[in-house]
């Protein structure tokens, strides 16, 4: 599997997550039960590019870094700007 296919992988993993209506933040070993044909490196890699891309984001609980789509959880939908007030 070459890193887009990876990429569009996790993006696929992350969106069937929140369509379930279950998490809309993921670990990465939660992503890496899910895509078991990667190795653990290789998904970190293109999660930490899908961040720099604005497609993930960080998510820190202060004790682990989690991942999720910008704007889910919290309120507000995917692809919907934040307020300037907020």
């Amino acid at each position: 599997m070459d890193k887009e296919q990876l990429k569009q992988k996790i993006m696929e993993v992350m969106e069937a997550k929140i369509k379930k209506g279950g998490k809309t933040k993921i670990y990465l070993k939660d992503l890496q039960r899910e895509i078991p044909e990667a190795k653990a490196r290789e998904i970190k890699m293109a999660a930490n590019e899908l961040v720099r891309e604005g497609k993930l984001e960080y998510f820190s609980t202060g004790s682990t870094v989690m991942f999720g789509l910008p704007g889910v959880g919290m309120g507000l939908e995917a692809g919907v700007e934040k307020p300037d007030n907020a």
